[in-house]
């Protein structure tokens, strides 16, 4: 096992293009340790050495994390194969290459059947511990990819990190990488719209939990019975109409992540099961006599102020501070403005093909009026202004405009006409009732429009005009010039 003179080791890593990983060599054997350490540092790689399984889950906890395990499998104490199955219970991407003696192949199988990237029998030489790191690092690297193209797909090619070019939002983002790996509960706040999910879903993608499920529950949506019996799930005969058994979100949710959005709507009742769950793990369904167990990510979401619901006694000051582990706040786009022209031109490649569109780009007077605007709906109302000008591109009225200061109008009722001469100067009752009348159906269309996510049939249904009528309301507002009807 003595390095071969002479021979110049390239490092594995070298030829992939990805960084050099730190390698963890786990074995009771001081000589063999000396060795491996010795001759990995010579390929490039940083080495940690531990003498035990205790010492290896230990060390896998620590910052840095391993890139690589060569594992033993005859250890003192935890033995190879137990720390094999902790390793793939907590890192599941982990390339993890077992090292074994002549004679027990039975063993080595079912290592490989556990998880393990490939296995080296002792006395190994250079070449087969070189060419065994390379292609663990090649395997991870390939798996890695096709993860990220399933991801891409399933979620149409939309972007899997924040569109942002702000400071805030890049030192968010940057937060949200260190964050991801530690499995710790992240409470993410801001406004409606700002992207909270969007960020939710980051920090699961970027997370050793890639590959488990990501769960959404809107716990705003539902009443809370139904509430209980979606996030803890029930037994059958567990209350009238339960005929059979129903698994919770958090049982879906284990070896992944369970996005609890809006959690400051939940109930008394159900933070106290919530907070059960994040002290021991686990919690017991609706009708069941025995405890479930469950290994779920906890990241919630509020655009509520948290601090003041505890001080009214509206929630738990003890869920509270086991779920402000972490605390990620995301601004509203009104603080971040510099983020809107690279969101503008995210939703344009999103949705210009969907809609059959030939624009490519925001012409210079509707971003500048995107940029001017407040944005009270943040990061979604940008979204769907986008999308309706794809839609009707000529309707330049419709796009938002920096909302009145309070109080620059006397009050509600209809504009009056300036000095200069304003939209309905010298015009007649009859001319100002048609275009009134005009405008607001206009505006109802636009609004069923976005509701049924542009989906032209449906809102004809909703309108309870056919659907040739709406296509042709919507080329005459197409076709008319800005402030025409």
């Amino acid at each position: 096992m003595a390095p071969s003179a002479g021979r110049s080791l390239r490092p594995p890593s070298a030829t992939l293009g990805v960084t050099q990983g730190l390698i963890l060599v786990v074995d009771d054997d001081e000589s063999i340790r000396r060795f491996l350490a010795t001759l990995l540092t010579s390929l490039g790689h940083e080495v940690a050495c531990a003498d035990s399984g205790e010492q290896a889950l230990r060390r896998l906890e620590e910052s840095p994390r391993p890139g690589l395990v060569l594992l033993d499998l005859i250890l003192p104490g935890i033995g190879g194969l137990e720390v094999l199955d902790r390793i793939r219970e907590s890192q599941p991407s982990l390339p993890v290459i077992v090292l074994s003696t002549v004679g027990r192949l039975k063993t080595v199988v079912d290592a490989v059947k556990r998880g393990a990237s490939d296995y080296l029998t002792k006395p190994f030489g250079e070449q087969e511990l070189e060419l065994a790191i390379r292609n663990a690092f090649e395997k991870q690297l390939l798996q890695d990819e096709v993860r990220t193209l399933r991801r891409r797909l399933a979620t149409g090619g939309a972007a899997e990190e924040p569109v942002s070019s702000s400071d805030a939002m890049l030192h968010i983002r940057e937060v949200a990488r260190q964050v991801a790996d530690t499995d710790a509960p992240v409470l993410i706040t801001g406004e409606s719209g700002v992207g909270k999910e969007v960020l939710a879903r980051f920090i699961h993608a970027q997370s050793g939990r890639h590959d488990g499920p990501f769960v959404k529950v809107n716990c705003a949506a539902l009443p809370q019975e139904l509430l209980e019996s979606e996030l803890f799930g029930y037994e059958r005969g567990a209350f009238s109409g339960a005929q059979r058994d129903k698994p919770g979100k958090f049982e879906l949710a284990h070896h992944g992540s369970i996005l609890l959005d809006e959690i400051g709507e939940m109930s008394p009742h159900l933070q106290a099961k919530l907070l059960h769950v994040l002290q021991d793990g686990e919690y017991s369904r609706l009708g069941a006599r025995r405890p479930v167990s469950v290994d779920a990510r906890v990241l919630a979401t509020t655009n509520a102020r948290l601090t003041e619901a505890v001080a009214d006694g509206r929630f738990r000051e003890d869920l509270y501070f086991r779920l402000d582990v972490i605390r990620i706040e995301v601004p509203p786009l009104r603080e971040r403005r510099a983020d809107i022209p690279l969101l503008c031109e995210h939703f344009l490649r999103l949705y210009a093909d969907k809609y059959k569109s030939a624009v490519r780009a925001l012409p210079p007077d509707v971003l500048e009026a995107f940029l001017a605007y407040d944005w009270p709906g943040n990061v979604r109302e940008l979204e769907n202004a986008v999308r309706r000008y794809l839609i009707l591109p000529s309707l330049k009225g419709s796009l938002p405009t920096r909302p009145e200061p309070a109080g620059a109008r006397a009050g509600p009722g209809p504009p009056t006409a300036s000095a200069g001469g304003g939209a309905f100067a010298g015009a007649s009752l009859r001319a100002v009732s048609a275009r009134a009348a005009e405008e607001a159906e206009r505006q109802l269309v636009q609004r069923i429009l976005e509701d049924t996510r542009w989906n032209r049939r449906e809102a004809s249904r909703r309108l309870k005009i056919s659907y040739k009528a709406l296509l042709n309301k919507l080329k005459k507002w197409e076709s008319a010039p800005a402030g025409k009807e």
